[in-house]
């Protein structure tokens, strides 16, 4: 899944033989928006073993001109052709560890807050799955390619052409993907006019997130090849659904069933969690609207819940769903603070509430005054997040000080 995990000694060979010209080192900035650096291969055995410099004073979060030198270094097993440039003088792709001058990791690189977050994890003899499901629109663009908010079709939930114009869209994402190592699950029409999701199979937290981050990038570059664009915003129609990134997890240990103090832990701590999970303004506006969560619950198969335990015909397919994210938000971030709430939820043995077995669009004012709700703006969340220990525990302070600012940020 995701990558063919390549050594460095392979990656090399791999340039040599393929004749691949061009190798992108890809990184992503504290909000997840990925970032590259292409190099010659003439330089690639220099990145492996030391890392390319660049100048991080324009990089969101990544410093400003006093400190501006930061180091690229590219992780081998995240090699993957970019199916879309030609096939002579091929171009790579490659994920990045961001290294201080010294070498030593750099405080903003989310991609290795993940990876801490996974080896805190494995020391308790913890292991996680996530499968992302991520949901965008098609839009028109004009005659001179300008970008137009007219949906790419009027089609519905699941159906099919020539109502669903994105049929054709997808199937090329998904082709691309499958070229790149990631397998997709399933994809169809959603809700929205113009709206579509694919789902992915789940695999280990870092495939995951590096997955995740690739298929932005491909249903971007797809659409664009098809005359159309892709928009990830929370809520891009104000009176149609908003845009869900669904999160898919799994905890293991052992034999021990690790999924009521998995969703425990979440519950505890999403209030102060979510403006890692929804870091637009926009994003509040999607909070409570066509099965997107507000109030902070948890059921088998109900999609109006914050969190829902899919159905499974089998155990180990168990797992919870995580509906409050939008596809706005890192992934490195996300899996990150996900993982650290459910390891605080399994280490101290909580159990979740009672479930939540309603609509709770169509509840009475009564009962749903006896649930907590999601923050109802960016500001609320921020503050939320920077009076909150467990955070303060969990990410460095250079984090919090970016995300915990009034004011939502522009994506």
């Amino acid at each position: 899944m995701g990558t063919m995990n390549y050594s460095a000694t392979e990656v090399l060979e791999y340039v040599g033989e393929e004749d691949v010209k061009f190798i992108r080192l890809a990184f992503c900035d504290v909000f997840g928006r990925q970032k590259n650096l292409s190099i010659m291969p003439g330089e690639l055995a220099r990145a492996l073993d030391e890392g390319i410099p660049f100048d991080a004073s324009a990089v969101d979060g990544f410093g400003d001109e006093a400190s501006s030198d930061l180091f690229l270094r590219p992780d081998p097993a995240t090699l993957a052709v970019l199916p879309w440039r030609p096939d002579h003088g091929r171009v790579v792709r490659m994920y990045c560890d961001v290294l201080r001058p010294g070498g030593e990791p750099f405080a903003c690189d989310t991609r290795r807050i993940l990876k801490e977050a996974v080896r805190r994890a494995g020391e308790e003899g913890v292991s996680f799955r996530f499968g992302p499901e991520m949901e965008f629109y098609l839009f028109k663009t004009g005659e001179e390619g300008e970008r137009t908010m007219i949906p790419y079709d009027e089609a519905g939930y699941m159906d099919i052409a020539p109502d669903d114009r994105g049929e054709n869209v997808r199937r090329e994402i998904c082709l691309t993907l499958e070229k790149m190592g990631i397998v997709p699950e399933g994809s169809h029409h959603e809700m929205g006019p113009g709206q579509n999701e694919i789902d992915f199979r789940a695999s280990d937290p870092l495939s995951a997130a590096d997955d995740a981050v690739t298929f932005r990038t491909v249903v971007r570059t797809v659409a664009g090849q098809n005359g159309v664009w892709a928009d990830f915003s929370p809520k891009p129609l104000e009176d149609r659904p908003g845009n869900g990134f669904h999160v898919n997890l799994s905890a293991a240990r052992g034999k021990e069933d690790t999924l009521p103090a998995v969703i425990a832990g979440i519950l505890a701590h999403i209030r102060e969690l979510t403006v890692f999970l929804n870091p637009a303004e926009d994003s509040y506006a999607r909070f409570g609207l066509d099965k997107a969560p507000r109030w902070i619950t948890w059921s088998r198969e109900n999609r109006s819940q914050l969190i829902r335990v899919p159905a499974a015909m089998s155990p180990a397919y168990r797992r919870a769903e995580v509906r409050s994210p939008d596809p706005t938000a890192n992934p490195y971030l996300v899996f990150a603070v996900l993982i650290e709430a459910a390891l605080d939820g399994i280490r101290r043995g909580l159990t979740p509430p009672p479930e939540t077995n309603f609509n709770l669009y169509t509840a009475s004012r009564e009962t749903l005054a006896r649930y907590e709700m999601l923050p109802e703006s960016y500001s609320e969340a921020a503050r939320l997040m920077r009076q909150s220990g467990f955070v303060g525990e969990i990410l460095p302070p250079e984090i919090i000080a970016l995300y915990g600012r009034d004011g939502g940020w522009e994506f």
